[in-house]
């Protein structure tokens, strides 16, 4: 019975408050927005004018022209020589026979710690939870690294890259000490 009339009062104040809802009282509101039209004005940006095209002459046509024979042969002649050289400087390392640490990718090894020897410098890598010993003169990566020198903190690598021309160049790079890692 309780629930009975709590639905009827409810259902009661339902309509009461659609019905508030119902009257045209709202002519103040109407006449604001009207007002509110007639006062609105767009802002546009009007548009700036084209740029005027001055033709220029050609003032070169007594150069040298750029795609002359003579002038592409010395072009390839002197890329030719300079493609030799940097396949020399490939072609002695594809000669030797590969070491371990070459079969892994540099950002792979991990510098952990390095001692003095009686053979000089020696560095200590992780590669795969395993570690290896490395002097100057052996070789990892896959960028034909050779070590050029060990401190105490760095390993530092002369590793035979392509670049974006294509032509394979020397290039520097540095391993540091990893203190605190895995």
């Amino acid at each position: 019975m309780a629930l009975r009339s709590i639905k009827i009062v409810l259902g009661t104040l339902t309509v009461l408050m659609l019905a508030g809802c119902v009257g045209e009282d709202h002519e103040d509101l109407r006449s604001w927005i009207a007002q509110e039209r007639k006062t609105a004005r767009p802002r546009i940006t009007p548009l700036t004018e084209p740029k005027v095209f001055v033709p220029q002459s050609y003032d070169v046509a007594d150069a040298t022209a750029p795609f002359d024979r003579q002038k592409l042969t010395l072009a390839l002649r002197r890329e030719s020589q300079q493609n030799a050289s940097n396949m020399a400087l490939l072609a002695a390392e594809q000669s030797r026979r590969k070491q371990e640490l070459e079969s892994y990718p540099l950002d792979t090894i991990v510098m952990v710690g390095s001692m003095q020897q009686k053979g000089g410098q020696t560095a200590l890598v992780r590669v795969n939870k395993l570690i290896y010993q490395v002097k100057p003169g052996n070789y990892m990566g896959q960028n034909y690294g050779r070590i050029q020198k060990i401190t105490e903190n760095s390993i530092q690598l002369r590793e035979i890259v392509q670049d974006p021309a294509g032509d394979w160049v020397e290039k520097t790079t540095v391993l540091e000490l990893q203190e605190g890692s895995k």
